[in-house]
């Protein structure tokens, strides 16, 4: 087996290993969260909108009940008045949907974002493997959650129950209140009662939050070859990169020995190193190195121009000096005008040229 296959994931998950994961569905997300605050939201929401709630409804039910005579004797089977009456209470009841689904959806993208994942719904071969399933119901995480899921049923049993108690006195004077009195004071001690749970729910699903988070940072993280490997397709093998590098020095080799036959002289110093100058006074503001190289470029630099009949002239300061800070394309250096000014004009006299 491959070395490679016992090193330990000790490296934290890269963008890219993140964004793979996602793809695929897997990502941190409690259950739990979005039940917990659905409940904890929307019975506040209850609680704020009840009265104009039962208000509505209170007023439908009396405009029906005592116009019931009238009503009767247009629409003998009430069937108007049971279609407008369910479009008041779901119009009356909008603003709870619409609370719900506004925080079931936020609570979604508040944990995982907003990005659709076809590869999340795909069928998998794993997902029926019975294996792999055995190994799933074998694992740390159904560990977790054979203790876990017993152990959120006793505490929101207890929270619920130690709600319900605080509220015993209350309960011994209900039966001396009006009806509409008392179906206020139930009212408010359901939405009390169901408040206190879902916030024991809540503090529970937050925990499983982050449970959730670090088993899925656990699960995502990579090996130090998976980083090595990543950086590999990313950026290109060492070899690749360096065969790259070598084409690219190449096609630029080629570039410049197709520039010196427009050379004006070639200086060298005269075996190791040769740089070829060219100057245009109508195009250049100074004498420019259109090739330069070492050893063997520097041979096949003196072999064009002898071939081309550039002059080449032995100086090896002066061309040690233009090797070492001239590039190509680049024009000569102000401290060494003066000495290339002298060779170009000796070149100049011999060809015949005027040197302007």
């Amino acid at each position: 087996m491959a070395e490679e296959s016992f090193q330990e994931r000790t490296e934290k998950a890269t963008p890219k290993r993140r964004e793979k994961s996602r793809e695929k569905g897997q990502v941190a997300k409690s259950q739990d969260l979005n039940a917990a605050a659905i409940i904890v939201l929307g019975f506040t929401a209850l609680f704020l909108l009840g009265p104009q709630l039962v208000g509505n409804i209170l007023q439908m039910m009396r405009y029906t009940m005592a116009n019931a005579a009238t009503i009767a004797s247009f629409d003998v089977t009430f069937y108007k008045v049971f279609t407008d009456n369910i479009e008041n209470f779901m119009s009356t009841m909008m603003p709870m949907f619409m609370v719900m689904v506004v925080v079931g959806a936020g609570i979604n993208i508040a944990q995982v974002g907003f990005k659709i994942t076809p590869k999340a719904i795909e069928p998998k071969f794993e997902k029926v493997n019975v294996i792999s399933g055995l190994k799933k119901l074998f694992s740390m995480r159904s560990a977790v959650q054979l203790v876990r899921d017993p152990l959120k049923l006793v505490i929101v049993g207890l929270v619920g129950f130690l709600a319900i108690r605080s509220e015993f006195e209350d309960f011994f004077l209900l039966p001396d209140l009006s009806v509409a009195q008392l179906g206020t004071r139930l009212s408010i001690l359901v939405l009390t009662i169901a408040l206190k749970i879902g916030g024991a729910i809540l503090v529970i699903a937050i925990l499983d939050y982050m449970y959730q988070r670090y088993e899925h940072e656990k699960s995502i993280k990579m090996t130090k070859q998976d980083v090595r490997d990543e950086y590999k397709d990313s950026e290109g093998s060492p070899q690749t990169k360096s065969r790259v590098r070598q084409i690219q020095r190449e096609m630029s080799r080629k570039r410049m020995m197709t520039e010196i036959p427009t050379a004006d002289v070639v200086v060298t110093n005269p075996t190791h190193i040769a740089v070829a100058l060219k100057y245009d006074p109508n195009e250049m503001d100074a004498p420019t190195v259109i090739a330069k190289g070492q050893r063997l470029i520097a041979q096949k630099i003196k072999e064009i121009a002898r071939k081309h009949g550039i002059p080449i002239i032995e100086d090896k300061p002066l061309a040690r000096s233009l090797f070492k800070m001239c590039e190509i394309g680049q024009i000569v250096p102000a401290n060494l005008y003066r000495a290339v000014a002298e060779i170009l004009a000796h070149i100049y006299r011999l060809k015949g040229k005027a040197v302007r």
